[in-house]
Parts: structure tokens; sequence; C-alpha cells
């Protein structure tokens, strides 16, 4: 009798999905690295973000760990268009019962790059239309529109001659980690603070001081960078709420994050900032945040008296500007914090925030490097400095 060897069946290849992540302008590069450390290899920066491939997993872990995207939309649906109705026909054809049906709420939104189309809002209608056409026909009821809280959310974006519907796999904004309830004045959002620090080159092994702290962002960002926390661990995302969500999987994948993470930093992460308020706001976010104490020092004080904690680190704050500065402000600030910090911080890195293009005049210092970023709609630069007791002029 014959007897024949089974060929072993080919393993099932995930399907790949090409991937948008937008994040602040001026963060990129910066999110394409790191996108790319995520096992991205394709990565590759574009406006206001980057674009990438990657399987459902691959989503997932990006919506986990990425500090510094705002969002991970899946495209879904590309097509060139001559007309509105275009935009109809084109979310009409997209099987979005794969991912949200009929009993799912939605949203939709809309937006444009050099687009010749006369009304957004007509195109947003379209594309809810499309889709809640497509729905109704397949099982009888249209999905109802929720713009608070949606269960899914998709986004139409428009561009020359051109259409693109993403699936918005994140939800909230991914700078929503889930800790900061206490803003304070003027804060700074999650992934920019985490940007800055990207930016600034900051060894997470290294001190980290913000003199200028607020309600504690980039200080609590930076403690999660150094432990390795994911910045999505303790929130919901989008894709938990999509049909053929596999939880457990899911699960497997957060425990495993959890696993890596360390228990203790092995340098000082200090704060000061001269509202008590603030401070407060800065302990209660750490609080929620996970981190005790030992993890973050939150203290009250002023920028122009403070002492360094270490002979090397890094100082990277957002100071006041504009008009958090308010009509009192004392004009010899700049000057006098200068002071300070050629006094005692010598051998440390100095990178600050602000949209006052004056700043490196008024503290009497040369800037190594100036990115342009976003803070909200403040066009704004990172200055970066490297501070020595001597080789600027006096103060």
């Amino acid at each position: 009798m014959e007897t024949r060897s089974r060929r072993p069946r080919e393993p099932r290849q995930a399907e790949v999905f090409p991937i948008f992540a937008p994040c602040p302008q001026g963060l990129e590069e910066a999110l394409t690295a790191e996108m790319q450390a995520l096992g991205f290899d394709d990565a590759q920066a574009g406006r206001a973000g980057c674009a990438f491939t990657a399987d459902w997993s691959g989503v997932q872990r990006a919506n986990l760990y990425s500090r510094l995207a705002t969002r991970i939309l899946v495209q879904v649906a590309h097509a060139e268009i001559s007309h509105e109705d275009d935009i109809l026909d084109l979310a009409r054809d997209t099987p979005w019962e794969r991912w949200f049906g009929a009993e799912q709420t939605l949203r939709v939104d809309t937006s444009a790059i050099k687009s010749p189309v006369q009304s957004l809002q007509y195109c947003n209608l379209r594309a809810k239309d499309g889709i809640c056409d497509r729905l109704r026909d397949l099982e009888g009821e249209r999905p109802s529109i929720d713009t608070v809280r949606p269960d899914a959310r998709v986004h139409l974006f428009l561009t020359g001659h051109t259409a693109t519907l993403y699936l918005d796999t994140s939800g909230e904004s991914l700078f929503k980690r889930g800790w900061r309830l206490d803003k304070g004045e003027a804060p700074l959002r999650e992934n920019l603070a985490a940007g800055m620090l990207a930016l600034a080159g900051w060894d997470p092994a290294a001190p980290l001081l913000d003199p200028f702290c607020g309600s504690g962002t980039i200080l609590i960002e930076g403690a999660w960078i150094a432990l390795g926390v994911p910045p999505g661990i303790s929130r919901p995302f989008g894709f938990e709420r999509l049909r053929g969500h596999d939880a457990y999987r899911w699960r497997d994948l957060k425990d495993d994050a959890r696993s890596r993470i360390l228990p203790q930093l092995d340098a000082p992460l200090v704060g000061y900032d001269l509202d008590p308020q603030a401070i407060e706001f800065a302990r209660n976010n750490a609080e929620r945040a996970w981190l005790t104490q030992d993890s973050i020092r939150f203290e009250i004080g002023d920028a122009r008296e403070i002492t360094a904690p270490a002979d090397h680190g890094w100082i990277v704050t957002n100071p006041p500007y504009g008009e958090r500065m308010g009509t009192e402000q004392d004009p010899d600030l700049w000057r006098d914090w200068a002071a300070c910090l050629k006094r005692n911080f010598a051998g440390w890195q100095l990178h600050a925030i602000t949209s006052d293009l004056t700043l490196p005049n008024q503290m009497r210092l040369k800037p190594k490097r100036r990115v342009p970023l976003h803070n909200g709609s403040l066009d704004c630069r990172l200055f970066g400095f490297e501070l020595v007791a001597a080789g600027y002029r006096d103060a």
C-alpha cells in the first residue's frame, strides 16, 4: 500500500494595511524613528505624520507603544475623485461590515489639503451617507451617529483630486494617556512632551529637570520612558469596540508589555514651579500614573534659585510665554534664570520650547539647535543650549 506524506500547510499570511500616524508638526522625523524602532521598517515621514504598513497585531502594538503619534489610522479605501458625489460611491464600495455594523455608533471626520472641493461639510455628509447606505443594504439598518463617544470613527482625507478613507483604531487621541486629570495652566500635550525629550536626545539613564514643571507632563512622560511603561497601557482604544476584536490576544500583548516595565529609575527626575497648586496637580498626576514620590521629586521653587541634583543632565522645559507671562512679569526673569544656569548647571543641556523667538537673546545664550514645533496653534521653537560656566557674555 503506497503512502504519501502530506505537505505541511502554508501558514496563513496576515493581512497588511497601509497606515498613517499623524503627530504634532515638527515631530515627523522623530515619530518615524520611533516607528522604525518598534519594528515598522518601512516607516516614512510625511506631512504632520508618518506612513508605514502593518498587520492588525502591528496596529495594536503601534497604539500601545507610540509616544509621539496622535492616532493610528488604517487606510481602507483610496481613489481619484472628480466630484463630491464620488465620495459617496467610494464609501459605499468599502467593506465597513468587516469592522462595524448597524448596531454600533459612528462618527466621520473630514480634512483636506489643497483640495478643490467647495464644502468639507458636504463631503463629510457624502462619506457618512455612503457608509450608512451600505450597512443598511447589508444589515437592514443604518448605524446611529455619535460625535462624542462613537464605537467607530472614520476619517476622510482629501488632497488634490484624491479621497482616502481611514478607519481610526485609536478612539480618543493617543496623547490622552489616562493619568492627567489636573491640567493646570497652558499644559503641553503628552505626545509633544515626549517629542521634546526625543528631540533633546535625553538619555533615560540621566537626570532630568524641569524648572517650570506646571502639572508635570514632561517629567511624567520622562519617567514612563525611563521605566519602559507603554503610554497606552492604562487606556481604552477604538479597536477594542470593533467587530472581531480578539480580547485574549490583546490581553496577552499588554501582559507582555507590563512584564518589561522596570521597577525603579536610575537617575533623579526633579520638577520645580512657583505655583503651589501646580505642584499639587503634578503630584496628583504622577500618583495616577503609578509613580511614587521616589520616582519624581516635585517641589515649590524659583527657577532662578535652584541647584543641580547632579553634575550633568538635561533640562527640558516649557517656560511661560504669551498670555502665561502676565502683565506684571519681572523683566529680568530670563537674564536671572540664565545666570543661575551658568552658575549651577555647567555640563548640563537645556532645551526650552517657546513661541517667543527672542528668548535666547533675552537669556544671552546662543542656541546650538532650533527645531520648529507647534504647541497647539502656536508656532514655536525648541531651542537647545549646552550650558557652560564661561564662554557666554556676562548676564
